[in-house]
């Protein structure tokens, strides 16, 4: 006879992923978890993503994942790296994924707020002004080189970035969703630039510094690329999904339980880069909700399952 008890009969058990499964789902009962969200979708359109981009980009597949997590938690992201690493493409194939607007700003050293926000003109034909809208009415907008623009320019798009409207001559003009800014700046060669002050960088949920590819990464590229010079291959890349999907991820995400113990260890590690004399800054509070956010993302994009109150 085999004992039930025995250090065999549990260690068989606990090695059981069926086991686990009822063991985690009993847990969660006691808890008062009584519904189970399928995040299957989320997962599959995170793994879609990241094959059209596998295309064109080798590697990279960390910043996609972030740059993705940010669009659903409403958040944007600065891109850093030296030329020539694919920021640029990166953003525009992502674009390419998403059936929504796609927009670029060129930031230059002579480019005014209007240039991007939108100004008033003059209709002759009625004798009234009409307000023509910037290029940063989009859902996607790639802003390239935003450190090369001024001040003013850059605190213009700040502020869209933050209240996701404008307001002109009264009139208040909100961002289509997604609203979803990516901007890129190189770490070198910083003579006549303006450089982003800690109060605008905080206006990011990501600031991703993106490296040299690996060896084996660059003989891959070689291969690919060294036969297409007119760059057909990003032809490719197809869209994925639509707003409304992105919305009701989103919405999805929302509904996701996390434990208050995890809640309470977040809150402590943010209040103690405030007390570190070691550290220059502390994490702000909006950081915190957004990279709360943004794990969880990760985490139920890489699972099925997940529960609710």
């Amino acid at each position: 006879m085999t004992d039930n008890n025995s250090p065999e009969t549990n260690n068989a058990e606990s090695s059981n992923p069926e086991v686990v499964r009822r063991s985690e789902h009993s847990e969660w009962m006691n808890l008062g978890m009584t519904d189970r969200v399928n995040v299957a979708p989320l997962a599959d359109i995170s793994d879609a993503i990241q094959r059209e981009l596998s295309k064109v980009i080798v590697g990279q597949q960390q910043t996609i994942d972030l740059l993705f997590a940010a669009i659903l938690t409403g958040g944007h992201v600065l891109l850093e790296g030296y030329p020539g690493i694919a920021k640029t493409l990166t953003a525009k194939l992502l674009a390419r994924t998403i059936d929504a607007g796609f927009s670029r700003i060129q930031f230059t050293p002579d480019l005014m707020p209007t240039d991007v926000t939108g100004t008033s003109v003059f209709n002759m034909k009625e004798s009234n002004f009409y307000f023509r809208k910037g290029p940063i009415f989009s859902n996607i907008i790639l802003i390239d080189e935003i450190n090369r623009a001024p001040a003013k320019t850059q605190a213009a798009l700040m502020e869209v970035m933050e209240e996701k409207q404008i307001t002109y001559d009264g009139v208040t003009y909100p961002m289509s969703y997604p609203f979803f800014v990516i901007a890129t700046q190189n770490p070198v060669e910083q003579e006549g630039t303006y450089s982003l002050p800690e109060a605008q960088l905080d206006r990011f949920t990501f600031r991703i510094k993106m490296s040299y590819p690996s060896l084996e990464e660059e003989r891959q590229i070689v291969e690919r690329f060294h036969h297409d010079f007119t760059q057909t291959r990003n032809a490719e890349v197809g869209k994925v999904v639509s707003p409304a999907q992105l919305d009701d991820f989103r919405k999805l995400i929302e509904k996701i339980y996390i434990r208050p113990e995890l809640l309470h260890y977040i809150a402590a590690v943010v209040h103690n880069t405030r007390n570190n004399g070691d550290l220059f800054l502390g994490i702000t509070s909006c950081h915190v909700v957004n990279h709360e956010n943004e794990q969880s993302i990760s985490c139920h994009s890489r699972s099925r399952f997940r529960y609710t109150r």
